[in-house]
């Protein structure tokens, strides 16, 4: 049952008069691939009709939708009512509002709006969506996101001005072009748009990408074979396709970075944080630094050769929707100087040490138990490949030393911190990375032990937060000491249970 607002309360409001035709755009995109098999399919003249028809319909829901959408601005919430048949009223406090997202695309900015989603921790859609608004309103509305729904005081008092986001905001990071072509470089995401776009091809045809090949292969051959290539020839024409392929992977993720992390800025209102990107498409997204669970330090071998570092972090907030739409804000630092990235932490965690001053080993023998599946997996390779060949088969040993050499610095390289109000943890040798929270954070302890680690005597800790995500590394301290293991178990057992968990 709706009620209507009293008299002298805050009138509803429409969205964009143009917002019908992003919803209708919206749809179309969701309903396209039906409506072009009308196109392909219907032959007869009776069908012709029959998509018009589909985009009449979907374009009288849009108008709908957009006469039947309402919403108020009340104190201490967003009143959103729709339908008219069935009718739907929700209210979102402003406390629960954990992130504002804003989204433009190449048509948004061309009218000068924006889709704006309020996000809450865990949600798998967002409290509401609102498609669209001016972008003058979007961006006030996320102002007054920012101070009506700031924390209070541990006495109940009132947030201060600086607590609620009314300064102005300060630019923590701000990445130039020659910053985000560097990121491009680094990044792997050309290679995986292009697998997820086989993929899908080979879905609708999945010959389709055979015969690519075949069709390749059959044109290399015969031009070889009528220049008469010798072997040398051969192998020089092989490499050289090889690094043409990664040098156009390297430029797509190059343009793929550009589009998406052009004009990146990170800024700081009060005790909030805003991400905004795009070259093409704007995205602006908002989260509360209360909100933060974990971080991410990340730096792979192409990092390592750029003296690149990224900081990623985990909020409340599901990091993508079910339309594959980024939600949440994860990338504080898509790419920066390690000096940069350890300046942002220190900022934004002033209370905690960062970087540990002492960060502890693990077991003395950790790199038998990293080790030991390399090594029978080595020795499984040489029995079989001596069955089928004979004496050539030993060659396989060959990986059995470089496995152990592997371990050995993998577990040279990896270690924890737990001091204060930090726990943390490091692993990894070519590609490196260093996970952490604020023990407020932690939700979950699990100690962990199997056959092998107590064989070596040793034991895992695994540690939760909320809004961890398949993206980060877990947070686990491997191969600790047993005794160690299970003392840090029970200190931060303890610690956790005094404590109020700040979500």
């Amino acid at each position: 049952m709706t009620t209507e607002p009293a008299p002298g309360a805050v009138p509803e409001q429409r969205l964009h008069p143009l917002s019908w035709l992003f919803v209708l755009v919206a749809q179309l995109r969701q309903f396209i691939v039906p409506l072009l098999a009308l196109v392909v399919f219907g032959q007869r003249d009776d069908q012709a009709l029959w998509p018009l028809v589909g985009v009449g319909v979907l374009a009288l829901v849009s108008v709908w939708r957009y006469f039947t959408y309402r919403y108020r601005v009340d104190r201490d919430s967003i009143v959103i009512r729709s339908g008219l048949l069935n009718r739907h009223l929700r209210e979102v406090p402003f406390a629960r509002i954990h992130n504002v997202a804003l989204h433009q695309s190449l048509l948004h900015r061309m009218f000068d709006v924006a889709e704006v989603r309020l996000e809450s921790a865990g949600g798998m859609k967002p409290e509401a969506q609102m498609q669209v608004l001016k972008l003058a309103d979007a961006m006030a509305l996320e102002a007054l996101v920012r101070r009506r729904g700031a924390v209070r005081t541990t006495d109940g008092a009132p947030a201060s001005p600086a607590d609620e986001g009314d300064e102005p905001g300060t630019i923590l990071l701000q990445l130039p072009a020659r910053e985000v072509v560097r990121l491009g470089l680094v990044s792997n995401r050309g290679l995986l748009v292009l697998a997820g776009g086989f993929a899908a091809v080979s879905q609708f045809n999945p010959r389709l990408l055979g015969t690519i090949f075949e069709g390749w292969g059959e044109w290399a051959f015969g031009f070889a074979d009528a220049h008469q290539f010798d072997t040398s020839a051969y192998v020089m024409a092989g490499a050289s396709m090889v690094v043409a392929v990664i040098l156009l992977l390297r430029l797509f993720s190059i343009l793929l970075a550009l589009l998406g992390y052009f004009g990146f800025r990170l800024e700081e209102h009060g005790r909030r944080l805003t991400v905004e990107r795009g070259l093409l498409t704007r995205l602006r997204s908002s989260v509360p630094r209360r909100r933060i669970q974990a971080w991410t330090l990340e730096e792979g071998l192409v990092h390592r050769l750029l003296r690149r570092r990224s900081l990623h972090v985990d909020t409340a907030v599901v990091a993508a929707s079910g339309d594959g739409q980024p939600r949440g804000l994860r990338e504080l630092a898509p790419i920066a100087t390690p000096g940069a990235c350890d300046a942002l932490v220190q900022h934004l965690l002033p209370h905690v040490a960062w970087p540990p001053a002492e960060w502890r080993p693990l077991h003395p023998r950790a790199w038998w138990r990293l080790a030991w599946p390399g090594a029978l997996l080595s020795l499984l390779a040489t029995g079989a490949l001596c069955w089928r060949f004979g004496g050539w088969g030993l060659l396989a040993l060959a990986w059995l030393p470089w496995s152990m050499f592997v371990a050995r610095r993998h577990a040279l390289n990896a270690g924890y911190a737990c001091a204060g109000e930090l726990l943390a943890s490091r692993a990894g040798w070519w590609s490196r990375y260093w996970r952490f929270a604020e023990l407020d954070k932690l939700q979950a302890l699990q100690w962990r032990q199997s056959p092998v680690d107590r064989l070596f005597g040793m034991a895992t800790l695994s540690l939760d937060t909320a809004g961890a995500t398949p993206l980060a590394p877990p947070l686990r301290l491997h191969y600790l000491p047993a005794g160690e293991a299970r003392a840090l178990f029970d200190r931060l057992g303890t610690e956790l249970a005094r404590r109020k968990m700040r979500w």
